[in-house]
């Protein structure tokens, strides 16, 4: 009657998986959103670092990870595979229920996973100073957390709505030295014409993003960091993966019939499920279903468009092929802060739209219900976007009660939920709205996609 299935620190994988060796089909070019041209490193070079750079375009299948990186690493990882029993009960499920839990890093998610890499990347190029964006602000935690390893300075801009509703994670960036601030912000030009536009915007991860890599591009001591949607961060995420696979075998549960996890930007539903895809496309778990979870006001997989888009909202970053709400799509200011953007990873997009990866979407309330069910049964108070993924998850173990099928389903817990009460408070007060955000609004802003030929 295992509970948790833990890896020894020498167990940490040594290198990252890199999915786009094994692609069905190739990612398309992306594209310099001034000349339109297909876009290479020189075009990268003046806001990444450049291994960074490198890895973004690597279709090397294995990339070591450095020792530095490694032993900062160990501060959490491996992180534990735990079998939740007590839901499984809860449920009267005959499916067996494992979760990687990601909240035991320090700023509390996974994302620390590819802030570490980057920090290191930018200080081994002499970078002084990263800028970035947040939305629910487990990404601007985390690369407070790594910068300040470094001895480097951080700059984030953190989406108003997360702002106002999570002042506990402004805190944490202040403790690890950063200086966080509300997007759009008057720092920036970006910032200053959406904030004429509209003075009351609770902001959006399209406008963090053109006011993060307008700083980076305006200082010559500072790059861009980005936290999910790149090729280089669903690298570096792999170690979930890689770790879970491992923690698997030690459970006898080798091939698992569902993996699961919440989508955003789609990071770390990469991280889990990408080595997974890898034995699926290699034959060896030709069965193996993978769902990505949204929420209903943002569903970028689910009613997107797979097209060319910014990644921001002013046209500053690249041009990319991905599934897109549009780059001026701004979502209302729901409690899953970090599932608020526009697009999606384009590795995660092309495995989509390849029928590897389904997709589906949930309102916020359903979704802290099963948030709700799973804190009281397994004890976890996890955040919002996780929560998301919970909710699949209970509803494909209800759908093995009904049918008495014996699945195994895997799903990532990517972080926990303690800075995120404010949105636990909202739902037991009757006070969560459900949003589906309007088709001809989405129609609306697809018409302004960018043309590249």
């Amino acid at each position: 009657m295992e509970t948790k299935y833990i890896l020894d620190e020498n167990d940490l994988p040594r290198q990252w998986y890199n999915i786009q060796a094994d692609l069905p089909v190739p990612l398309s070019p992306s594209y310099n959103p001034q000349t339109k041209e297909p876009i290479g490193p020189d075009d990268l070079a003046p806001i990444f670092a450049s291994e960074i750079i490198r890895q973004e375009v690597s279709t090397e299948r294995y990339i070591d990870i450095p020792s530095e990186v490694r032993d900062i690493l160990t501060l959490w990882r491996p992180s534990p595979l735990y079998r939740a029993r007590r839901l499984e009960k809860l449920l009267k499920t005959p499916a067996k229920i494992f979760y990687k839990y990601e909240g035991v890093s320090p700023p509390g998610s996974h994302k620390p996973n590819t802030a570490v890499a980057q920090a290191y990347y930018n200080m081994k190029d002499g970078i002084e100073r990263i800028a970035t964006e947040t939305g629910a602000g487990q990404w601007g935690s985390s690369l407070a957390f790594a910068t300040k390893l470094f001895d480097m300075e951080c700059k984030v801009y953190m989406v108003r709505g997360s702002y106002d509703q999570k002042p506990y994670r402004k805190m944490m960036m202040q403790c690890w030295g950063a200086d966080c601030i509300a997007s759009p912000s008057p720092d920036t030009n970006a910032g200053r014409a959406m904030l004429e536009k509209d003075p009351d915007t609770s902001g959006s991860l399209g406008m963090a993003i053109s006011e993060a890599v307008e700083d980076a591009a305006s200082h010559a001591n500072t790059n861009y960091s980005l936290g999910s949607v790149l090729n280089h961060v669903c690298l570096h995420q792999s170690v979930i993966g890689l770790e879970a696979m491992e923690q698997l075998k030690m459970a006898g549960e080798e091939t698992p019939d569902v993996v699961i996890g919440c989508a955003g930007g789609g990071s770390n539903y990469a991280g889990l499920a990408f080595p997974f895809i890898r034995e699926k496309m290699a034959g060896r778990m030709p069965d193996c279903r993978f769902i990505a979870t949204e929420p209903s006001a943002c569903p970028t997989l689910t009613k997107g468009l797979y097209a060319y888009d910014f990644g921001d909202m002013s046209g500053y970053t690249p041009i990319m092929q991905m599934y897109t709400l549009g780059h001026g799509f701004v979502p209302p200011a729901i409690h899953a802060g970090g599932l608020r953007y526009h697009g999606m990873a384009p590795l995660v997009s092309l495995l989509h739209h390849e029928g590897l990866i389904d997709s589906i979407s949930y309102h916020q309330n359903e979704v802290f219900a099963a948030a709700v069910a799973f804190c009281r049964s397994e004890g976890i108070i996890v955040a919002p976007e996780s929560a998301h993924a919970i909710k699949t998850v209970m509803d494909v173990a209800a759908e093995c009660t009904r049918t008495g099928e014996e699945k195994t389903i895997v799903f990532n817990c990517s972080g926990h939920g303690h800075f995120d009460l404010s949105s636990y408070e909202a739902y037991f007060a009757g006070a969560l709205p459900d949003y589906e955000y309007p088709a001809e609004l989405i129609a609306a802003s697809l018409k302004n996609l960018p043309k590249i030929h």
